[in-house]
């Protein structure tokens, strides 16, 4: 129950702290999005309700106008078929995910584990983090903050011009009590709260309910088997966006008229249309982090599992070790069976993929097979034999190059070898098979 001796804390942008000045609103409108809100504005603010004009909600409108576009905005973020895309989100007071540092801030210890448990070729990772996050704390305190995450293959958005279009790529959103969560779930995603604090929060908003309502997340529990079971179990509600917005799609069309009314000036014949959702620039995960890989080979198929964790018993098979050369401890190469970087095949810097290939070989006795990836669906690889090898996704494949090469690695270690007029390797990975064609250089 409620603390009896703890005063409500004013309702945000609906009490008479936030809109009257002399006992009179300070504004010429007060937008809202649902007629729910201008119940609660009657009873906690009534001097303003002549100010109030319900006019839905633009920014979730420009979501509605894009989700046709939803896999363009996954390709974008490099989400692969079979890849889930996992959204993280918080709010930017105390009590959100992502807190000030004390018992409440989850979200940075979190991100590492997540990224080392989800893996690799199955989950994709992302965070949306207030903009007052980023203008509070500053951008290189919040990469530093989360480098571990990120060296794991975790993008932050930009939190401005891009986490609508996240959230509409998104097949589950971990988060807190703040309004990406609530759009989220109004989208129909599968929404698991790690922060549910609900003391800034009008016991009789729909947020509130909402907040009540969600399953938690348990962030000492094991992460993936929360996420798989938030995937399995999640039934969208009949109506997710009911209370979001009285108005869905007309938002430009009222705002436009309220706006020309005050001004006392006649709307032009035009229709009122609101700016569509850009396509972000293309951003797919890199990992520098290093890679236990799992794999099973059975004849020309094999069953790989990446991580930047322990990979998972229930691949079975042997692992070896796949480390990009960027990684941030040095020592990482010295160990690696596999070595990885991205590249242009005529970077001048790197001399292409046979000389950078070659030259990792020289560099790290221990290496056995170096891959260069020159695009989203090939790599050339140099194995410790001499072989220059050409791997490029076949028909549906839609794999990490990267995880190609670790294929390769694992099959040749089985006793695999390529002929003259090449082959092609079955690689199973999240939930499907990937054709990839092996082919002498």
């Amino acid at each position: 129950m409620p603390d009896a001796g703890r005063v409500a804390e004013p309702t945000f942008g609906l009490s008479p702290e936030w809109l009257l000045a002399d006992g009179k609103p300070f504004v010429d409108g007060l937008v809202l999005s649902h007629p729910e809100q201008l119940e609660r504005l009657r009873r906690v603010c009534p001097e303003a309700e002549a100010a109030s004009v319900l006019a839905g909600d633009p920014c979730f409108d420009r979501m509605l106008a894009a989700r046709p576009h939803r896999e363009r905005f996954r390709r974008a973020l490099g989400v692969r078929r079979g890849q889930r895309l996992v959204v993280l989100n918080s709010t930017w007071n105390p009590e959100g995910f992502f807190g000030n540092g004390g018992d409440q801030d989850v979200l940075p210890s979190l991100l590492p584990r997540l990224t080392a448990d989800l893996p690799a070729d199955d989950y994709r990772l992302a965070a949306v983090l207030h903009p007052n996050i980023w203008y509070g704390h500053g951008p290189g305190q919040i990469r530093a903050w989360l480098d571990r995450a990120r060296r794991g293959g975790l993008t932050l958005i930009d939190p401005v011009h891009a986490w609508r279009q996240a959230l509409l790529a998104a097949d589950a959103v971990v988060g807190d009590f703040g309004a990406v969560s609530y759009y989220s779930a109004a989208l129909g995603t599968p929404v698991l709260l790690a922060s549910a604090a609900q003391d800034r929060l009008d016991p009789e908003a729909p947020l509130a309910a909402f907040v009540r309502d969600a399953p938690r997340l348990d962030p000492h529990g094991p992460l993936r088997d929360q996420v798989e079971e938030l995937l399995t179990r999640h039934r969208p509600a009949a109506d997710p966006a009911e209370f979001v917005s009285s108005a869905p799609g007309a938002s430009a069309a009222l705002l436009r008229r309220h706006f020309y009314a005050l001004m006392e000036l006649p709307e032009p014949e035009a229709p009122a249309l609101l700016e569509p959702l850009p396509l972000p620039p293309y951003t797919p995960a890199r990992r520098t982090a290093p890679l236990n890989v799992r794999t099973r080979v059975r004849g020309a198929e094999v069953r790989i599992e990446r991580t930047t964790g322990h990979p998972y018993d229930a691949v079975g098979g042997t692992t070896h070790l796949a480390v990009h050369e960027d990684t941030r401890d040095p020592g990482d190469l010295t160990h690696a069976d596999v070595i990885v970087r991205e590249g242009r095949p005529d970077d001048p810097r790197l001399g292409g993929p046979e000389e950078w290939t070659a030259e990792v070989l020289r560099r790290y006795p221990h290496c056995a097979l170096a891959a260069y990836v020159t695009g989203p669906d090939r790599c050339t690889v140099r194995t410790r034999g001499g072989e220059v090898l050409r791997l490029s996704a076949g028909p549906g494949a839609d794999a990490a190059p990267a995880a190609y090469a670790s294929a390769l690695y694992a099959w040749r270690a089985g006793g695999g070898t390529v002929p003259p007029g090449g082959t092609t390797l079955r690689v199973r990975t999240a939930g499907g098979v990937h054709p990839v064609t092996v082919a002498p250089a």
